[in-house]
């Protein structure tokens, strides 16, 4: 088996679903806005006003919220762009046998889409952090780094839910990829309190879930609270961004030529 090849082509298909967002931006803005609007409202004012302060390191609970949210939004913008839009693109609309046809080749396809999936992840934290800023929240000056982070954490979730793509066999599959893997990386990342919270064999399961150490840098830039543990965090995400890039290039090659 030969590595993938990836090439400059990829920008191209990236490029299309770009032009496809602003076609329909309109439809596409009201959920960056109002849904963390909701959640962020919702649970840093009502919830956040029984929650001891102290617990969280001081600064109140929407503080805390706000770039665990961040976060979790950045994974479920990649998820959803690489699972249910990927697929419907692939199966339904047999966008991608059109793509191939032309000198863009299978592993430039799927780098164009976890890039896309990326974008839609930097979006979203931009409209999140936004959000937050109108509620209160006051970053500091290192926030703006999350941006990047975003878009590397949008290669991650993007890439793991390209490679289930791959292997999904009908759009109802991803049914068990939301409630199996999505739903528990939300509650069990550290998006809304802290992991030591948790029994110590959860919580060391947990600390090693890929939201975790994604809301652990969001947080600590958010906060200006850099610490060397971070690295491990940031070689930890990359490590799994390239391993599971990989494995959803060969994979989906594997499915689109039979």
């Amino acid at each position: 088996m030969s590595f993938p090849r990836v090439s400059r082509r990829s920008f191209r298909v990236w490029q299309r679903n770009r032009d496809v967002f602003l076609s329909l931006w309109k439809a596409e803005l009201v959920p960056y806005a109002i849904e963390p609007l909701i959640i962020l409202s919702a649970l840093g004012f009502g919830l956040g006003f029984f929650i001891e302060i102290d617990e969280l390191g001081g600064g109140s609970y929407l503080d805390f919220l706000t770039p665990g949210i961040i976060a979790a939004y950045t994974m479920f913008s990649a998820t959803f762009e690489c699972t249910y839009g990927s697929y419907v693109r692939m199966e339904l609309q047999r966008t991608y046998e059109a793509i191939i046809a032309t000198p863009v080749n299978i592993e430039d396809v799927i780098t164009g889409e976890i890039l896309w999936a990326a974008t839609r992840s930097l979006m979203t934290a931009i409209a999140i952090g936004l959000v937050g800023m109108a509620l209160g929240v006051v970053p500091s000056p290192l926030a703006l780094l999350v941006l990047p982070m975003a878009f590397l954490m949008g290669i991650m979730f993007g890439s793991i839910a390209m490679l289930f793509t791959s292997l999904a066999p009908s759009i109802s599959t991803f049914n068990y990829f939301f409630t199996l893997v999505v739903t528990p990386l939300y509650f069990f990342g550290g998006v809304f309190f802290p992991l030591k919270g948790l029994p110590d064999t959860l919580a060391r399961v947990a600390s090693f879930v890929p939201m975790s150490p994604a809301v652990n840098i969001v947080r600590a830039l958010y906060g200006g609270q850099l610490h060397p543990g971070l690295v491990w965090d940031l070689l930890y995400i990359l490590a799994i961004a390239l391993t599971f890039f990989t494995l959803s290039l060969v994979s989906m090659r594997r499915r689109l030529i039979k």
